[in-house]
């Protein structure tokens, strides 16, 4: 049994994806990170950063208990784990690993960065917005050339590079103010993840996930809002 930490966010739809199409079984622990049980002390001890997913996989390493956290490193895990979504071929291999490290650098930091400076900031940030979104679209852009030569990202092979990706695309490019017509490769991809059984489970779970989250709520509290974002008194708890 895998127990996984979460709420809903595109990080977290990316390991229930990959637990579902690699046939693990596993249970999911919601964390109110606007109540801050990340910060508390049996968080921390399972990530030191006081971020999700976490997960704790009780038939682990050697057959121990073992916890991984990081998105992306939870992805290699499970790959690894089941022997599938990851290529062993030397060239397929490495295919993967760099556009698994692509997302991770660059497709979930400045897509969440951008989604922060449009939806969530206050007034008088114009510069970063502009950054940002100048960014995301660049992003977008890179995706949809590689897309445009390539089934999957790192090939003709579904691979966890594609599970990790396709959460942040798939939930906003329109969001982001993005157009289809200039991403049609993209769009191709995106649409045939989204028709994948395990994928269309995923989102069902996750969008359960979303309606049940705390952090959604629009009457959050300035103090739960500063927990939410690691703000003030919480940026360095």
């Amino acid at each position: 049994m895998i127990d996984v930490y979460g709420m809903s966010s595109p990080n977290v739809l990316k390991i229930v994806v990959a637990l579902e199409e690699l046939g693990l079984e596993y249970s999911f622990h919601h964390i109110d990170i606007v109540a801050g049980e990340q910060y508390e002390p049996a968080f921390v001890a399972l990530n030191p950063m006081s971020k999700v997913p976490v997960i704790v996989d009780h038939q682990g390493i050697d057959g121990e208990r073992y916890t991984v956290f990081e998105s992306g490193a939870i992805l290699i895990y499970l790959a690894e784990k089941a022997g599938k979504l990851i290529p062993q071929e030397p060239r397929a291999r490495m295919d993967t690993i760099q556009w698994l490290v692509l997302q991770i650098a660059n497709v979930g930091p400045t897509f969440g960065q951008h989604n922060h400076f449009l939806r969530f900031a206050p007034p008088g940030n114009d510069y970063a917005a502009s950054r940002y979104r100048t960014l995301a679209g660049r992003v977008y852009d890179t995706l949809d050339k590689r897309l445009e030569v390539s089934t999957y990202l790192a090939g003709e092979d579904y691979t966890i590079a594609d599970i990790a990706t396709y959460p942040w695309a798939a939930m906003y490019h329109e969001a982001h103010g993005m157009r289809w017509d200039d991403h049609p490769h993209l769009r191709r991809w995106c649409d045939l993840i989204a028709q994948r059984p395990a994928v269309i489970k995923s989102i069902a779970i996750h969008d359960e996930i979303t309606a049940n989250d705390p952090a959604l709520r629009p009457d959050r509290s300035p103090d739960g809002v500063d927990r939410l974002f690691g703000r003030g008194a919480y940026a360095r708890k």
